[in-house]
């Protein structure tokens, strides 16, 4: 049974038609080409992450097999159009700085590569970005319209962390997308047409979060939304490109109230921005499992075809056992405690309607449940989400747009579990 409730939210979002399926004719049946799903999954203490394939109705799951020298860790990045092939990120070796050095002053001197990968040969094609090599660490944000060119994040220790370029996939012709002093521009999202692209800057001081939109190649910039002693995170457009909603909470929230958000919307010129929630229900900065083996990173707001939102929504009064420690050193980019005696509540995926404030809970609020990272399926038609509870690793299910028929497709490599879905294009002939 599905739990509906109301917020006091009256924003217009037209409609948005998904395109049907690309079809394939097998024996004169006409058969939906089936989506698959990317994700990674844990590779436990001392082992690299391992990036794995399933299609959507749970069959076919298998693990991507990359190998190169003296790379120790892969990371799942872009999908091409094709549905074919993926931009994998490698990491070298991290260098020796012991376990209370913060994290700032190490991680940035770790070589990284950035390859294509073939999911039909299952092999590396070949390696991308080795040309004029910026800093020992680069990661790919967005492919840029025409696939030919890539817009990528450079962290040096000295230019605030990050640095943004617009360069070809081999790395030449680096062009500046954001300049000196603008802060630190990540999770990057592009607008329906491709002609622009919205993300958040972190800093510089006394500013928070902030959400800009440029064009592609970093000009006309405009402030979406920012003021100073706000955090604004995540943006993403609407299918019409009418909108941008993003996370939004004070800066100075600290403990458990920083891991929690309300969700806000804005036009992409600054106008309209309006705050679609309160109590901060959203929990976008998520963590999970145990001192063993451990995750998290950032959860963001989808937009449906339909022009809803899917997010994931927290309990009333819940509480999460890993304990967020502001004034801590950060030696690890976690920087959370394990209590779960402190555990309660858990979360679902909700949708919500931003022009009439109407919400639905896609998935059942149950004590102990922890579900998130809603993400729907290209043609809008299924959605996919990880559930996860106290002290465990989350596994990979799907369900229908409007809930029903939910499905665990898997539970990663066993205790390992499984993270950050991403739907693969369908595959193009």
């Amino acid at each position: 049974m599905m739990i509906h409730f109301r917020k006091c939210a009256c924003l217009m979002v037209a409609a948005f038609m998904a395109e049907s399926l690309p079809a394939k004719t097998v024996k004169d049946e006409v058969v939906p080409d089936t989506y698959r799903i990317l994700f990674v999954s844990q590779g436990g203490i001392g082992k690299s992450n391992k990036i794995g394939l399933i299609n959507a109705d749970g069959t076919g799951l298998r693990y991507l097999k990359p190998k190169a020298p003296k790379q120790k860790s892969w990371h799942k990045g872009l999908s091409f159009s094709d549905g074919r092939r993926i931009i994998l990120t490698s990491m070298e070796k991290q260098p020796k700085y012991g376990p209370d050095k913060p994290f700032g002053e190490y991680y940035y001197k770790t070589p990284s590569h950035m390859w294509i990968y073939d999911l039909e040969a299952d092999q590396l094609e070949r390696e991308i970005m080795t040309v004029g090599r910026l800093a020992p660490l680069c990661f790919p944000q967005m492919l840029v319209p025409g696939e030919e060119r890539m817009i990528v994040q450079v962290l040096t220790r000295h230019s605030n962390i990050g640095k943004i370029f617009n360069m070809n996939l081999d790395g030449s012709d680096a062009q500046p997308f954001t300049r000196k002093g603008e802060g630190f521009p990540y999770l990057f999202d592009a607008s329906p047409d491709e002609k622009r692209t919205a993300f958040h800057v972190g800093g510089p001081d006394p500013h928070g979060y902030r959400i800009f939109t440029r064009d592609m190649d970093g000009r006309n910039p405009i402030l979406v939304d920012g003021s100073v002693g706000r955090f604004y995170f995540g943006p993403s457009y609407s299918p019409d490109g009418e909108w941008i909603v993003y996370a939004g909470r004070d800066a100075g929230d600290h403990g458990e109230a920083s891991v929690w958000a309300d969700i806000c919307i804005g036009r992409p010129d600054g106008s309209e921005q309006r705050v679609l929630t309160s109590g901060y229900p959203f929990w976008f900065s998520p963590s999970y499992g145990n001192p063993k083996i451990k995750g998290s990173g950032s959860n963001l707001i989808k937009w449906t075809s339909d022009g809803k939102l899917l997010y994931t929504r927290k309990q009333p009064g819940s509480v999460n056992p890993w304990e967020f420690q502001d004034p801590r050193e950060d030696t690890d980019h976690f920087n959370r405690e394990w209590d779960p005696d402190r555990a309660r509540g858990g979360t679902f995926i909700s949708r919500l309607d931003p022009r009439t404030g109407e919400e639905v809970a896609l998935t059942p609020a149950v004590e102990g449940q922890w579900d998130l990272r809603a993400v729907p399926s290209p043609d809008g038609s299924q959605i996919a989400f990880l559930r996860t509870y106290v002290g465990e690793m989350p596994s990979l299910w799907v369900m229908d747009e409007d809930g029903s028929n939910p499905k665990k497709l898997t539970d990663g490599r066993g205790r390992f579990g499984v993270d950050h879905p991403q739907w693969l294009p369908s595959r193009k002939n």
